[in-house]
């Protein structure tokens, strides 16, 4: 074949190659898309999950199909996205206990950073500082003065060791240089419950198990745990505008995809979620659930899981927790 048709030829199968490039990636998703979620049904993560692929569903023209892969904290759900294939077929709906599992496991079946590809997160959800009024504690500072009046003497609920609700708890002691005890329960319920009694005197709860209380005045909010105000609560001050700079924990809901995803993949589908995001629709379902929508572009995301699973170590060090 002479110099100049094989040129052609060569020409010829690039440009062939580019065409079928370009066709399959206008051609995503032409199959259902996994979504597991490494929590039951029901959770507050798998009802952001079902919120938004509803409305991505709709827009891509695929079902998101939410796959439940609980337990292990989280980290069967993590492994399972881990090791799928880098398709665009498999993505994860995950809290920011992806940032603390690094720190609360001696040992991982994958590796947090590498294995995984941030496409954006989806909502920050603000814990509110709650306490019964019984307690004659108007404000964080009247909260704050008491435990220092009587070190070891004050108590805050959990949801558990290691929870959201936890750490938020023990970052706002370590900015306010207060002694306080952690009493952990099975989970949010039983922990109002014993902060409406008075048994227990705060909680850092996420703001939809408790907007009622708040609002016919059964519990008092003193203030939200997060960076800024919540929409839920737009009245209620942050910890840091209260008077504890340092204090502020971001419990946010965000999605993922396995390491290597092709990355206009990953660019559509946080596009995708920021169009959902701005429906009608899912705006309102946020707002009942006291969750803030939040997008960051798939590289800052990374950057920031990075940074977080710093900080979340260094948390964990000084609550005293041991990884299991």
């Amino acid at each position: 074949m002479p110099r100049t048709t094989r040129r052609h030829a060569l020409i010829a199968a690039m440009a062939l190659c580019t065409a079928l490039g370009a066709s399959a990636q206008n051609g995503y998703p032409n199959k259902p898309i996994r979504v597991i979620v490494p929590f039951a049904a029901g959770s507050t993560t798998d009802i952001i999950a079902r919120a938004i692929a509803d409305k991505m569903g709709t827009s891509m023209g695929q079902t998101l199909v939410i796959d439940n892969r609980g337990g292990a904290s989280g980290t069967i759900g993590q492994q399972a996205v881990a090791t799928a294939a880098p398709d665009g077929y498999t993505i994860m709906i995950h809290s920011s206990s992806h940032t603390v599992s690094p720190s609360t496991f001696a040992k991982l079946p994958f590796d947090t950073v590498g294995d995984f590809a941030g496409i954006t997160p989806i909502s920050s959800l603000p814990n509110a500082l709650v306490i019964s009024p019984s307690k004659n504690i108007k404000t964080l500072k009247d909260l704050v003065a008491t435990a220092k009046a009587k070190p070891g003497t004050v108590n805050f609920a959990s949801a558990g060791q290691g929870s959201a609700t936890h750490l938020n708890a023990e970052k706002f002691k370590m900015a306010a240089n207060i002694d306080a005890t952690n009493i952990p329960f099975k989970g949010s319920a039983e922990a109002v419950t014993e902060v409406l009694s008075g048994r227990v005197d705060y909680y850092f709860s996420p703001i939809a198990p408790v907007i009622g209380q708040i609002k016919d005045g059964q519990l008092l909010a003193l203030a939200v745990g997060s960076p800024k105000r919540a929409a839920a609560l737009p009245d209620v001050p942050t910890t840091a505008e209260a008077g504890v700079p340092g204090s502020e924990f971001n419990f946010w809901i965000g999605m993922m995809a396995p390491a290597k995803t092709p990355r206009d993949i990953v660019n559509r589908l946080h596009d995708e979620v920021a169009k959902a995001l701005a429906s009608p629709e899912v705006k309102e379902r946020f707002l009942k659930l006291g969750a803030d929508a939040w997008t960051l572009k798939p590289e800052q995301f990374d950057a920031y899981i990075k940074e977080e699973i710093t900080s979340n170590a260094k948390l964990v060090k000084a609550a005293g927790l041991t990884p299991q």
